[in-house]
């Protein structure tokens, strides 16, 4: 009887304390955190920012490595498997991948540089009677609604909208070419630091990874890194793979698709196309609209239709049924946080900063649900509000010591 009495006065006790709302400690906590948090994100946009070109290098040389590694691993197999692995230690293995890869991309470059070189040279010369064409087509518009019995006034808006319009979109790709052609001759030189970075990178990876997970304590925490650790490489590989197949693609359906519909300066625009796929949102519409005038103020302007029409249904198939298919769930984003994030990396780092958004966010999101997961949490105000609960949510953090130890071993050996 007396349990029963203490059990309801317990129950009793802890309604009245749901009904007095959070306690003022647990108010003060959240007000930290959050206060912390915006201070932790402020410093590290602005370090982001101090060192967006370093950081742009850091993240090329990291790709560069992850379309490398394949071509590693690829090589050094057939020794592995007949357990002559001394044969082909992973030194030189990266540096005849490096020889495979340069002397492909080389014969590429000399195959169709004579052909680009000689579109581009022209289309040069005719970006003046670009410019006159659609001086005229604005003439032409203008004089219609001219003779359209209107009011001077509506005639003056209509008209003073379509030249803002105009310039407005003139100026806005502009100075998009001009500031990734700007960046590109910027940060060229450090192009040649590329393959440097790219080599250690593949060559000590291991050491790496092993120096980090050193960083926490046996048991859960390090399981839980090292997990952790093993998604971001997923995401990143999944992301590296993705752009640089739709790259290729993208440019190779352009150009067979210029060359169909007759554009001039196909190969050069299909190319173009290609190297702006890897600019994620911003490089393709850039083109698109690039493309799509360079048909319209040509010889046959209906061809604008066709150009239009075929980069709207390859974009369509390119977002919502390759590029998924390519990816393979590597990376958990909504395409509204893409878009976000792709715009806040234009503002805050300018191209370099539209390239490294994507992958930053993805890493983040990886971080952040890794974190949700070993503290058994909801959200990260959850963390402070309530008990840190530990769970074991994944297999890797049921490894014993042993196990984890034997692994690294293993790795040191390699």
């Amino acid at each position: 009887m007396a349990d029963l009495l203490n059990k309801e006065r317990s129950e009793t006790a802890t309604a009245v304390e749901r009904r007095r709302g959070p306690a003022a400690g647990t108010v003060a906590r959240v007000v930290v955190l959050t206060i912390v948090l915006l201070l932790v994100a402020a410093t590290v946009l602005y370090g982001a920012y101090l060192l967006k070109h370093l950081l742009f290098l850091v993240v090329i040389s990291v790709f560069f490595a992850y379309l490398l590694d394949p071509l590693v691993r690829l090589l050094r197999r057939p020794f592995k498997a007949a357990g002559k692995e001394k044969f082909m230690p992973r030194g030189l293995a990266i540096l005849i991948a490096y020889a495979i890869v340069f002397s492909v991309v080389g014969y590429t470059i000399a195959a169709i540089a004579p052909r680009v070189s000689e579109q581009a040279t022209e289309f040069a010369k005719n970006i003046p009677g670009y410019m006159t064409a659609m001086r005229e087509k604005y003439d032409e518009a203008t004089r219609r609604f001219n003779r359209v019995h209107m009011p001077e006034d509506v005639q003056k808006n209509i008209t003073d909208k379509l030249t803002e319009v105009g310039t407005t979109a003139a100026t806005e790709i502009t100075t998009f070419l001009g500031t990734t052609i700007l960046s590109i001759l910027t940060i060229l030189p450090w192009f040649v630091l590329v393959p440097v970075l790219a080599f250690f990178f593949l060559k000590d990876v291991n050491l790496v990874r092993l120096a980090v997970l050193r960083m926490f304590p046996v048991g859960p925490h390090r399981a839980r890194a090292e997990a952790m650790m093993a998604d971001i490489n997923l995401t990143l590989a999944a992301y590296t793979r993705a752009q640089l197949i739709s790259c290729v693609m993208i440019g190779i359906i352009c150009t067979l698709g210029f060359y169909t519909i007759g554009l001039k300066y196909a190969l050069l625009l299909g190319i173009l196309a290609g190297i702006f796929e890897f600019v994620p949102v911003l490089g393709p519409a850039t083109i698109g609209i690039v493309v799509v005038l360079v048909a319209a103020f040509g010889e046959y302007p209906t061809k604008a239709w066709y150009v239009a029409a075929f980069l709207i249904a390859l974009r369509i198939c390119q977002d919502y049924v390759i590029y998924p298919r390519i990816v393979r769930g590597g990376i958990h984003l909504h395409p509204l946080m893409i878009i976000l994030a792709v715009l806040a990396g234009e503002q805050i780092g300018g191209i370099p900063g539209v390239f490294i958004s994507i992958p930053i966010v993805a890493i983040g999101s990886v971080v952040y649900r890794h974190i949700l997961e070993h503290r058994g949490s909801r959200s990260v105000m959850s963390l402070w509000i309530e008990e840190p609960r530990m769970v074991e949510s994944l297999s890797v953090e049921m490894t014993s010591t042993a196990e984890i130890y034997s692994s690294e071993l293993k790795e040191k050996e390699e």
